[in-house]
C-alpha cells in the first residue's frame, strides 16, 4: 500500500516537474545587457559566503564583462549609496565613465525604479546578465522581476554574495525555479564568446582572463612558457600524451 501511494504521488508530480522546466537558451553577445546591481562598498561586508579577497575579484570580474565584450550595454545601479550601503567601488565606475548609474533612493528591488526600468527597456536587449549584493534580495528580486517581464536572465552566482551559504543556496533555488540561469563567470564568458576563433576570441579573452580569472590566465601562461622555453626533464618523455 505504501509503495502504491508513493508511486502514485511520484507519477502525479511528473507533469508539474515537466511544466517547471525551461528550454536551454544560449547567450547572444548582440542581444545581451550587463547589469551591475548594488555591488557597493558597504554591502560588500555582507557577502560572507565567499572568501572576501576572492569575492572582490569576482565583483570586478563581473563588472569587467563589458570590457571583454564591447557590444554589451552596461547599466549600474545602487541602493541608498549615501548611507551605510556605500558607493560603487571606484574601480567599477572607472570602467564605464559614460554608462548610466541609477541611484535608487528607496526601492529595494531595482525593477521598482521607473528610471531603472526605462534604462533597461531603452537598450532593447532581451538577455540580462546580472549580479548583486545581497543574492537573496538585490539579485533574486530583480532576476525574478525580469523573468516575469519576459526577459531571459543569467545570474552570476560568483559575483553575488550574501550572509550565509544556506541563504545563498535558497536564493539560487528560488531563481532557478523561476527560470533564471544561475551560472559561473567562466560559463558566461564562454557562452558570449562561443568560439576561441571568434572576435572577441582568444586574442582578446586570454588577456582578460589573465586579469580577472587568473587561474585560467596562469594556465595559458604555463602553456606559453612550455612552448617557448620548455625542455623535457627525465621521465617526462615516457609519459602518455
Amino acid at each position: 500500500m505504501k509503495f502504491t501511494t508513493l508511486l502514485t504521488t511520484a507519477l502525479t508530480a511528473l507533469p508539474i516537474l515537466a511544466d517547471s522546466s525551461f528550454p536551454w537558451e544560449r547567450l547572444n553577445k548582440n542581444d545581451s545587457l550587463l547589469i551591475i546591481v548594488d555591488l557597493q562598498e558597504g554591502l560588500y561586508n555582507l557577502a560572507r559566503d565567499y572568501d572576501p579577497t576572492l569575492f572582490k575579484q569576482n565583483m570586478l570580474a563581473h563588472s569587467a564583462l563589458g570590457l571583454a565584450f564591447p557590444t554589451l550595454p552596461v547599466i549600474l545601479t545602487t541602493s541608498a549609496s549615501t548611507g551605510p550601503n556605500g558607493p560603487l567601488p571606484q574601480e567599477i565606475l572607472d570602467m564605464y565613465p559614460t554608462a548610466p548609474v541609477i541611484a535608487r533612493q528607496g526601492e529595494v528591488n531595482a525593477w521598482d525604479s521607473p528610471e531603472f526600468r526605462a534604462a533597461v527597456k531603452a537598450t532593447g536587449k532581451k538577455q540580462i546578465i546580472l549580479a548583486g549584493i545581497v543574492t537573496d534580495v538585490c539579485t533574486a528580486f530583480l532576476a525574478r522581476s525580469l523573468r516575469a517581464e519576459g526577459y531571459s536572465v543569467w545570474a552570476n552566482q560568483e559575483a553575488s554574495g550574501t550572509v550565509t551559504k544556506e541563504i545563498r543556496d535558497l536564493a539560487n533555488d528560488q531563481m532557478m525555479r523561476a527560470g533564471v540561469n544561475v551560472v559561473s563567470l567562466f560559463s558566461i564568458v564562454c557562452d558570449l564568446m562561443r568560439d576561441w576563433r571568434s572576435s572577441p576570441g582568444a586574442k582578446e579573452i586570454l588577456p582578460w582572463l589573465d586579469t580577472y580569472m587568473p587561474v585560467y590566465g596562469m594556465l595559458a601562461r604555463g602553456h606559453r612558457a612550455a612552448v617557448e622555453n620548455g625542455t623535457l626533464i627525465p621521465g617526462e618523455a615516457d609519459l602518455p600524451l
